[in-house]
């Protein structure tokens, strides 16, 4: 569902591309994420115990451009679609929960990129041939309006992966006159977008569910920004021709959800490992692989993953299609991607809980505790949850659509 484009771009490490298929990078880009992931997943105690994914992890993945995957070619990107990109954020995933974290919060904020100004992104993606960008939605941040741009403030939670980024961004409420600026009775909003080196990190990360991400906070303190360093991603236009020119905002719920299919996938491959060498449970009689219970079990968590999957790719594939024809809508759309998502992650802790009760004692010497909270750490996020199936349930009855963040 791509457009094939013309550009010279050097994909991966080695002889440049000239009218390089799309499909074809990212089959590529799938494949080298298969390579590293059994790399990744034997340093997962490491990563764990680091807090942070190490740099000699992130540079194959910078090489691979990991982090450009919806970025333009003419921007030194691979100009994926949404579901191209979605099996590699699973395989990373599965990998290690924290490594495919951080490439899916480092994918959004390519999503939200395309909505700066034109200069700031040519700065951000032509100057640096693989940059990180990380960012925070969560409107934590205070900016008067000044002459030239804001005078920001600021302390921002759960900036996944900054320790690793070259640029980080961060949503403020715009202030005036001592109070905030209101429109339509909610008060404006922007991000701004700074170097890393900008930004003063708090080393706050001490979380046993997603430990490598480095989620630390990061603040900034009475910081002079200009304009060009600020961009509304809810209401400004994109600032690439190409593709996501309509609304970005259903698909980051189907990125959200890539990450937690990865990770319960991983679970059921651990169960499976498990059970194939040999565990007996305590005065069982027989293997537990034999028992018929067990069988059953297995059988039924292969089924949801699959019904998961299923659900990830037809929702993903539907929304890139109307994407492409410009009718994709930030309410309607926006709306059914997160009860998706919602159903998907429920789904997804399911196979996982179920995953490590049937595993009993053999969770101690596998990876399947770490798994468990990954993915429980994953399903706090504001677009995992269960919240919005009100949402979707009101436009099933005929309800016109809203926006499920607002309500408007």
């Amino acid at each position: 569902m791509q457009t094939t484009v013309s550009h010279k771009v050097q994909a991966f490490p080695g002889a440049p591309i000239e009218r390089a298929d799309p499909n074809d990078r990212a089959q590529r880009l799938l494949e080298t994420a298969r390579d590293l992931a059994p790399t990744i997943a034997a340093r997962a105690a490491e990563i764990e115990a680091g807090r942070q994914v190490p740099e000699d992890i992130i540079e194959p993945m910078r090489a691979s451009h990991m982090f450009k995957t919806v970025v333009p070619v003419s921007h030194g990107g691979l100009g994926l679609s949404i579901p191209d990109l979605l099996p590699v954020l699973q395989t990373m995933s599965s990998a290690d929960a924290s490594v495919g974290w951080v490439m899916m919060v480092a994918t959004v904020g390519q999503l939200f990129a395309s909505r700066m100004p034109r200069a700031l992104y040519d700065q951000i993606f032509s100057e640096d041939p693989d940059p990180i960008m990380m960012g925070v939605g969560t409107p934590a941040g205070r900016a008067e309006k000044t002459s030239e741009g804001y005078r920001v403030t600021g302390r921002w939670p759960f900036a996944s992966g900054c320790k690793n980024a070259q640029w980080i961004c961060g949503h403020y409420v715009v202030w005036a006159e001592g109070k905030p600026v209101m429109d339509n009775g909610a008060p404006v909003t922007r991000f701004v977008v700074l170097p890393a080196e900008r930004w003063r990190i708090e080393d706050t990360w001490h979380a046993s569910g997603l430990a490598g991400s480095g989620s630390h906070h990061v603040r900034l303190d009475d910081v002079e920004v200009p304009e060009s360093q600020t961009c509304d991603v809810f209401r400004n236009p994109t600032c690439i021709p190409g593709h996501l020119e309509t609304t970005i905002l259903p698909f980051i719920p189907m990125i959200h959800a890539s990450a937690a299919i990865g990770i319960a996938s991983a679970a059921f491959a651990d169960l499976v490992a498990i059970a194939t060498n040999g565990k007996r449970q305590l005065f069982a009689s027989s293997d537990l692989r034999d028992s018929a219970i067990f069988q059953h079990e297995v059988g039924r968590l292969g089924a949801e993953l699959r019904a998961a999957r299923s659900l990830l790719e037809t929702q993903s594939v539907a929304l890139w299609h109307r994407e492409l024809e410009g009718t994709l809508d930030a309410k309607a759309d926006f709306t059914e991607s997160l009860q998706s998502s919602g159903w998907i992650h429920a789904l997804c802790k399911r196979v996982v809980d179920l995953c490590y009760q049937l595993a009993g004692s053999a969770v101690l010497t596998s990876p399947l505790e770490r798994r468990l909270c990954d993915l429980h750490m994953v399903g706090q996020h504001v677009f995992s949850g269960e919240r919005f199936y009100a949402n979707a349930g009101a436009q099933h009855l005929g309800f016109p659509p809203v926006d499920p963040l607002s309500g408007h």
